[in-house]
């Protein structure tokens, strides 16, 4: 018998200054049994730095055609295209191809920038791809915040963030890589 993902619910407070944003989320999250409480932090970070009416979560590990998150046009066209981790330049291309915009949030310092040395030439052509990592001693922190049920406010102002679950909190510097 195959293993059921876990669901999380989370109230999602962002308060984004740099782009004049300012809504709450309630957000169900179905975690994956192969994916950690980091990842799924992950995921919800990247939701937060690109909060939108019209983002939501998709099957993610599930499916090899959808990415972990994306904001699709009332006419079904994919505006944007969320992925996590390292994924190989093929499905990098898809995802250009597919989407008016790519963003891919990396982590886990030692591998990420091992893969970035080895993609970003080859990612270069790519116009509509931003890559964007995050620190593994902020990840570690976003993982110990996760909990099956969250209340989480986030503020983003000259590109750092705050993320905070009124016990907690970790700034987030992203490093801009493309």
């Amino acid at each position: 018998m195959a293993i059921k993902s876990t669901i999380f619910k989370v109230e999602l407070e962002v308060t984004d200054m740099d782009r004049n944003h300012y809504q709450d989320y309630q957000l169900t999250i179905a975690r994956h049994p192969s994916e950690n409480d980091e990842r799924m932090m992950v995921r919800i970070l990247a939701f937060a730095l690109n909060a939108h009416e019209f983002l939501q979560f998709t099957k993610g590990l599930s499916s090899e055609d959808e990415p972990d998150i994306w904001q699709k046009s009332l006419s079904d066209e994919i505006e944007l295209w969320i992925d996590l981790g390292q994924p190989d330049e093929k499905r990098i291309r898809k995802a250009c191809g597919r989407s008016k915009n790519v963003k891919l949030y990396t982590y886990q310092q030692g591998s990420g920038t091992a893969w970035w040395q080895q993609y970003a030439q080859k990612l270069e052509r790519f116009g509509n791809l931003s890559v964007i990592n995050f620190s593994d001693d902020a990840v570690r922190q976003l993982g110990l915040m996760a909990k099956r049920a969250m209340r989480l406010q986030c503020t983003i102002q000259d590109g750092s963030l705050w993320l905070t679950d009124g016990e907690q909190a970790v700034e987030i510097q992203p490093t801009i890589w493309k």
